[in-house]
């Protein structure tokens, strides 16, 4: 009892128990800290007794000293050849295909070579089907704790014990993938774009111990936290203002540079590069926002890879101001700002054909911050090349 108030053992506990510091509160303040009987614990000189600090394990028993947790068994990927998966097209435009369905292909497989190394999961609020990625159902059942029963048997052979984690709650993936990636294993988190919120507070977290993490040279890095944005705010045909929510990168770019990559690639082979990327990588959390309906494709594999190693450029097929200055540049970065940006192009050059027009796509969000604030960011001279000094940009 403080004041005549309860304390102990009631919601006053989790409050302030006194703040003004009287001779009154000062006595009840010791007799609260010596009920915790500190002799028993601790020396005259304040040390741990001996007798105590051994009951604690050594090496590598310790929970600090777990070598799973420093990156110090973590295994690298085996990866099939993202090239083979390639959509494939005579010109920029003229094909239609669903760049998470492909995507889904790939994964397929990297959850194929890596069955046996367990080393591999996909994680996502019931949603990896409407994403399009169903086909690594083909090769791994889901984790199923839950009763099991007949009408739940959709591949005998491969349920109950899956490496597909789903569960409608955002919060919940995010919880056992970051566990998972601690133990230096590899993952994917799959989810709607407007409800990846859920988790803003737990991806901050995360972001500010990889941050931390990499001033320690005795940590190793670990697998990045990898996300597939998908069911975008461009494309809610059915949904409408409830799906539409593009701000989680808004709250992701906020975060340290040296941890945060953004990507929108802006068709399937790009998707394709961006994805073998995302899951070499290290200790990044990466952000991968792209559609799932069928669209048009406009870079071959070999271009992809190019335009996606740069993050930025100019695509001289959709310009028209080669061997000069443009007279506005039209930039755009996304799958469906692509689309759109480029069907403005093709009416500019129908009503206006004298108009040169320097067409710029940005797959890596982060080539847009100056080199100085980001490791991917463009030079000064970089960015005047593409975007020139003195002409209307429209993005």
């Amino acid at each position: 009892m403080i004041d005549g108030k309860k304390v102990e053992d009631y919601w006053r506990s989790h409050q302030v128990p006194f703040s003004d510091m009287t001779p009154e509160h000062v006595a009840e303040l010791e007799k609260w800290l010596k009920s915790y009987q500190p002799d028993t614990f601790f020396t005259p000189e304040g040390a741990l007794k001996p007798e105590l600090a051994e009951l604690a394990p050594h090496g590598s028993l310790r929970i600090g000293a777990n070598p799973h947790v420093h990156g110090l068994v973590t295994r690298d990927l085996k990866m099939p050849d993202f090239r083979d998966y390639e959509v494939k097209f005579d010109q920029p435009g003229t094909k239609v295909a669903e760049a998470t369905r492909v995507m889904g292909k790939f994964l397929r497989d990297v959850m194929q070579e890596n069955l046996d190394a367990r080393n591999f999961r996909v994680f996502g609020p019931d949603e990896n089907t409407s994403n399009r990625l169903s086909d690594i159902n083909s090769v791994s059942g889901k984790t199923w704790l839950a009763d099991y029963k007949p009408e739940d048997a959709t591949n005998d052979a491969l349920a109950q014990d899956g490496r597909v984690m789903e569960i409608l709650s955002e919060h919940t993936c995010q919880g056992w993938l970051e566990g998972y990636l601690l133990t230096g294993r590899h993952g994917l988190f799959s989810c709607y774009e407007a409800f990846i919120h859920v988790v803003d507070s737990m991806f901050n977290q995360h972001a500010k111990w990889l941050k931390t993490t990499r001033e320690m040279h005795w940590r190793k890095p670990l697998p990045s936290l990898n996300y597939l944005l998908t069911s975008h705010v461009w494309r809610q045909d059915h949904n409408g203002f409830s799906h539409q929510d593009p701000g989680f990168l808004d709250h992701v770019i906020n975060k340290k540079a040296e941890v945060i990559r953004v990507y929108l690639p802006a068709d399937a082979n790009m998707l394709l590069s961006v994805t073998d990327h995302v899951l070499r990588s290290r200790h990044y959390v990466n952000v991968v926002v792209a559609g799932k309906q069928p669209a048009l494709q406009y870079l071959t594999m070999d271009q992809a890879i190019k335009h996606c190693t740069k993050g930025v450029g100019i695509w001289d097929w959709a310009s028209n101001d080669q061997g000069g200055e443009p007279d506005v540049v039209l930039a755009c970065a996304g799958d469906v700002p692509t689309m759109e940006a480029l069907a403005a192009t093709d009416l500019l050059r129908q009503e206006f054909p004298e108009l040169k027009i320097r067409f710029v796509n940005v797959v890596d969000l982060m080539t847009l911050q100056p080199k100085s604030e980001h490791p991917h960011g463009l030079t000064d001279a970089e960015f005047d090349a593409i975007f020139t000094t003195d002409k209307p940009i429209i993005f």
